[in-house]
């Protein structure tokens, strides 16, 4: 599927880029750097403008296979990256996807997430009808878990498995 731009009210969601006129690469590898966000998000390293390149490519190629919706949060005046928020895991079939969004140090504490991913989620219901969207998070990360509670997700509990770090994940779902 193509890209698509969401206004989030406060906040714009778009493709990531890595073009003349928009560079996201910069705020990727800063965002990425960030002692939170390391703890949390383990299968992403980026450390050099290549990997940002590589990272921004993976994540239009995820679009285009219908992999994953994934927006950079900016910011609606400057296009600064904020964040980063995604439905993953589609499975258009049977209408599941896993909701994802991260936040950089400077922008936290201020409802970004929150807005960003009730607008994904708006998108997965209605623009893909989707039947069901998970949330997963680990235990530690109570912001997260005030985010799932703000976006109206339904708490399921102590995921069975351990994450890589040896926490536990929380699991929550939400329904239309």
């Amino acid at each position: 599927m193509e890209p698509v731009e969401i206004n989030a009210g406060t906040y714009y969601l778009r493709q990531l880029r890595a073009d003349r006129l928009m560079d996201d690469r910069p705020a990727l590898i800063e965002g990425f750097a960030d002692p939170v966000h390391r703890r949390y998000v383990l299968n992403y390293r980026l450390r050099t403008l290549d990997e940002a390149t590589e990272y921004v490519a993976l994540r239009t190629a995820q679009w285009a296979g219908d992999e994953r919706c994934s927006w950079a949060i900016a910011e609606p005046t400057t296009g600064a990256l904020l964040g980063e928020v995604g439905l993953k895991d589609l499975d258009l079939d049977a209408g599941l996807a896993e909701a994802a969004v991260w936040v950089s140090a400077a922008a936290r504490g201020k409802g970004v997430a929150t807005v960003a991913l009730e607008a994904a989620l708006r998108f997965g219901f209605g623009g893909l009808d989707l039947r069901e969207v998970a949330y997963r998070y680990e235990e530690s990360n109570a912001a997260s878990g005030a985010v799932a509670k703000r976006c109206g997700f339904t708490l399921i509990g102590p995921e069975p498995d351990l994450a890589p770090t040896g926490a536990r994940l929380i699991r929550w779902t939400k329904r239309p």
